[in-house]
């Protein structure tokens, strides 16, 4: 039987433009004050020092309970702060995973005292995570993950490999699903387990891995018996698929999806003026129209949050149709600059800077966060056609 869709197009409340306008005058004092410089690179930048201050506007951890160091706020507050900081290209990197994932993984499936050691230190800004899926000669196929865990006395050995691990040379802690009990080819993601690894733990090398773009954001990370304590289990032992699953629905759904490129776009506007050409202002409105139209989904998917749902399904779609636009902003920009001769301006030096660094870095779109080939079979499932 087939999943029906549901995606409402909710609007936001009039009273969060308040929030909103909030934000923007935290960026600017930022600006003025010459602690956040202007981005000339697309993704996200890593800044503890910028995540602290974030962190003491009481924007991490915003919708999580007070008594974890939360604010209780709601999925659409958290939206709006998310929407401004990414748009604004604020160096979110060192709260990013901790804040959309890693967080609400231990709230959803933690232990108690797990939610109390390290919930309100992610909120502080204090720690920060990584995630650790993908392996070698995986691939997309997450459920042929090698990395196993063995029982002992106390807790469990890890050994094997994660690969593609974004800033695990610069963060504190991993949640890793490994491999607790033998694969069945009939049920291949049964067995599976998430542990919490603090990557200074004995056994544990970080490998950075350096990319196209001339930059070491991944990593390769190798456990040689590291030693995991039960109290770092999270969730239930072999129940580590769907607890992942619905941390998928927190990646692939909010805005970071659709806004990695919008700095180039806002850059190619200003640069073009008050009076751009005819075929520049109709590809740019087209752009723009097909930006609304990704945003009004990710708002129902953050509204499905909200409601306490696993939005996985609708996830997916906005994942991959904002992955794509994201590439296509880049091509539609490189067109224009080109046509209009732009860069022969000198006083574009951002323009030039994010063009070159979107140019190198937007292959990764469609990959991060599962492939395009990936999530179109999750959404052939979800909807009943395979």
């Amino acid at each position: 039987m087939s999943t029906p869709l549901h995606l409402e197009l909710p609007t936001l409340p009039g009273e969060l433009q308040g929030l909103r306008q909030e934000v923007r005058r935290f960026v600017a004092a930022e600006r003025v004050a010459g602690r956040l410089p202007y981005p000339v690179k697309v993704g996200l930048g890593f800044s503890p020092e910028a995540s602290k201050r974030i962190a003491a506007q009481g924007w991490i951890g915003m919708t999580w309970p007070k008594q974890y160091g939360g604010h209780e706020r709601s999925a659409l507050e958290r939206y709006v702060v998310t929407e401004e900081l990414l748009a604004a290209g604020v160096p979110v990197g060192a709260h990013w995973i901790s804040d959309r994932q890693s967080g609400p993984v231990l709230l959803k499936f933690g232990t108690e005292a797990q939610k109390l050691e390290w919930l309100p230190k992610i909120a502080r800004g204090e720690v920060s995570f990584c995630i650790g899926l993908s392996e070698p000669d995986s691939g997309s196929d997450l459920a042929s993950l090698r990395t196993s865990g063995t029982r002992t006395e106390g807790g469990w050995r890890i050994n094997g490999t994660k690969l593609w691990t974004t800033n695990a040379h610069r963060v504190h802690c991993m949640i890793a699903l490994i491999r607790t009990d033998k694969a069945d080819e009939k049920n291949r993601q049964a067995g599976l387990t998430q542990v919490l690894i603090p990557l200074d733990a004995k056994g544990v090398t970080v490998r950075p891995i350096k990319s196209m773009v001339g930059l070491e954001d991944f990593n390769e990370v190798v456990f040689e018996d590291v030693f995991v304590p039960d109290a770092h289990v999270v969730g239930t032992p072999g129940n580590g698929w769907n607890q992942v699953s619905a941390e998928l629905a927190y990646e692939r759904s909010g805005p970071e999806r659709w806004l990695s490129s919008f700095r180039l776009l806002a850059e190619l506007v200003a640069a073009l003026g008050e009076k751009p050409s005819d075929a520049a202002a109709m590809e740019i409105g087209r752009l723009l129209a097909q930006l609304m139209a990704v945003r009004q989904i990710s708002l129902s998917i953050a509204s499905m949050l909200e409601a306490g749902q696993t939005p996985n399904l609708e996830a997916s779609i906005a994942k991959d149709i904002g992955t794509r636009l994201e590439q296509e902003i880049v091509r539609t920009v490189r067109n224009i600059v080109q046509a209009e001769d732009l860069l022969a301006d000198a006083d574009v030096p951002a323009l030039r800077s994010l063009l070159a660094s979107a140019q190198r870095y937007a292959p990764a779109f469609t990959i991060r966060g599962g492939t395009g080939e990936i999530l179109r079979g999750v959404i052939a499932r979800g909807l009943g056609l395979r």
